[in-house]
């Protein structure tokens, strides 16, 4: 079986160019398949009451501020294509938006990534099945029916599309996994299903998802989960990421064919301890 992990830096680099690349050289070197970035064209995005509204930060007083703090533009995401370029990794972004889709685009990233929070997003999802590239798709805060709704649309564009089941709580609760959605997912649907985690632990989950018939992995990844933002709790450290590509690349090896054989080791230990007696 194959295992797409995918590293999501969201907004975890806190508007910093040095901290993606940071972060990206992690995910390299631990033996991710890609990085993630999220794209928000923030006048879109938000209302201008709420810009305008008063919120403490690193970049100043406002909503507005913070907002355009953490985004990335055209110049920082020519550097983030070349350098994955040449870590070798793949990148994509999530759009919150049709404008920032459409900015995306323009990189020819290597898959499409739909986030919970866009379900309901008509026009956005339509610009993403248009251009009938792989998407993964969350299906956190969603009901079955209107996944049933997305799937369709995605499926009516001719788009390929692998599902992502995930619960949107930051950090969630393990108790709170539900992972048998994964088969469950799969089987009403027909393709492939991964799993968005949001938790604090390190494995537990996703080596549980793997082991269920999860085929992609995305978790958040920082340098340090005390930097500010709101998705470093919920997020792997770097110095971690090694381990747990290791844990979950080895569950389908673990899980094995299904086939009851003996194997070569047990054939030499056979010789020494089976025993045969006919009655």
């Amino acid at each position: 079986m194959s295992l797409y992990l995918i590293a999501e830096v969201g907004i975890n680099h806190n508007g910093s160019l040095d901290i993606a690349k940071k972060l990206i050289d992690a995910a390299a070197i631990a033996g991710f398949d890609a990085v993630k970035f999220q794209k928000r064209t923030i006048d879109k995005v938000y209302t201008k009451e709420f810009l305008d509204s008063p919120r403490e930060s690193m970049w100043g007083t406002t909503q507005r501020e913070q907002k355009i703090g953490l985004e990335f533009g055209l110049e920082q995401y020519q550097e983030i294509d070349r350098y994955c370029k040449e870590k070798g990794i793949d990148w994509s972004a999530s759009a919150w938006d049709v404008d920032a889709q459409l900015f995306i685009r323009e990189f020819n990233v290597s898959f499409n990534k739909v986030a919970s929070a866009m379900l309901g997003h008509k026009p956005l999802l339509r610009e993403i099945a248009s251009e009938r590239k792989k998407t993964f798709i969350s299906t956190g805060m969603a009901t079955l029916k209107e996944i049933d709704e997305v799937v369709n649309q995605f499926q009516q564009a001719n788009c390929p599309i692998e599902l992502m089941h995930c619960n949107s709580t930051y950090p969630m609760r393990e108790d709170d996994a539900n992972l048998l959605c994964i088969p469950m997912l799969k089987a009403r649907y027909g393709c492939d299903v991964g799993y968005s985690g949001h938790e604090s632990s390190l494995i537990k989950v996703c080596v549980t998802a793997v082991a269920l018939g999860a085929t992609s992995l995305e978790r958040h990844i920082t340098l340090d989960r005390a930097m500010y933002g709101s998705d470093q709790a919920a997020s792997i450290e770097v110095n971690a990421l090694d381990n747990f590509v290791e844990s979950v690349r080895k569950v389908p090896l673990i899980l094995g064919t299904g086939i009851k054989e003996i194997t070569q080791a047990e054939l030499a230990v056979r010789s020494k301890l089976r025993v045969e007696i006919d009655v």
